[in-house]
């Protein structure tokens, strides 16, 4: 199932803010985007900062190399 037209801007946007932020900021983003899942779960939001915040892990992983 693809992104809806609102999901892919959120996506865009929320990926340009992540990528503006320090190692620690984007390990203190990830916890607090898991504690609001715990809370309400299932939200289309959370998800996709999930899946954002891995992407940026790993692209600056691999910069690294």
């Amino acid at each position: 199932m693809g992104d809806t037209d609102e999901e892919k801007f959120f996506r865009e946007r929320y990926a340009e803010e992540i990528r503006k932020k320090s190692t620690s900021e984007l390990e203190d983003e990830r916890k607090k985007v898991k504690q609001q899942a715990m809370k309400t779960p299932g939200r289309r939001g959370e998800e996709i900062k999930h899946e954002e915040i891995d992407k940026e892990i790993v692209r600056r992983h691999s910069a690294k190399k």
